[in-house]
């Protein structure tokens, strides 16, 4: 008789822990489910906040960084081309086989100029990405590729300056993204096109 009381007991106590585990597993999920309805909250908040950047009148905007970056970071290039030397860039170009190297240093100087210009003002952009797509894969090939993909190698620092070593072809890439989106995605406001496509 006792052993069946000690037995009941058991089973009883069994229950009880079993209900508890059971109980303290369903006010976790609950918790959980709380946290994450909070969470799911703040992000529509968030959402609601930016949504006005999804407003085609302020999409079309998009552009205009683009247009500044791709614009004045290939005049840079060929400005500091320019500066040098056309026959200095030449050099470069006939030591990793480029074949008319002097022919190709002006016409890759010519290119990073008036194709920058022509970004940077939104003019005839489907027509001047092709060269300028030309000279990045270009330099993608016979300079950066080797490389491997990052453009910035923190190699240490040195009397206080960082040293890098040499680029890769991320920047490449991305100027190539650039020009692809500019011409899939149009120019945008204060632009040459748009101005040439309303007057036509």
């Amino acid at each position: 008789m006792s052993e069946m009381k000690a037995f009941e007991v058991r089973s009883w106590s069994f229950a009880g822990s079993t209900a508890i585990k059971k109980s303290s597993r369903f006010l976790n999920m609950n918790q959980l489910t709380q946290s994450l309805g909070r969470e799911s909250s703040r992000f529509e908040v968030l959402s609601r906040g930016f949504a006005f950047l999804a407003r085609p009148s302020v999409a079309v905007w998009a552009s205009i960084p683009l247009r500044l970056i791709v614009g004045y970071g290939f005049m840079e290039h060929g400005f500091a081309k320019l500066s040098k030397g056309p026959e200095a860039f030449a050099a470069i170009l006939h030591t990793i086989g480029v074949p008319a190297p002097h022919l190709m240093a002006w016409l890759t100087i010519l290119t990073e100029l008036i194709g920058g210009l022509a970004v940077l003002l939104g003019a005839f952009i489907p027509l001047v990405s092709l060269p300028m797509a030309a000279v990045l894969f270009v330099a993608m090939l016979t300079v950066h590729l080797p490389y491997g993909f990052s453009s910035i190698k923190l190699l240490g620092v040195t009397s206080g300056r960082a040293q890098f070593g040499p680029p890769g072809y991320e920047v490449d890439l991305l100027y190539l993204a650039c020009l692809a989106a500019l011409v899939f995605g149009g120019s945008g406001p204060l632009a040459i096109d748009r101005y040439l496509r309303k007057k036509c």
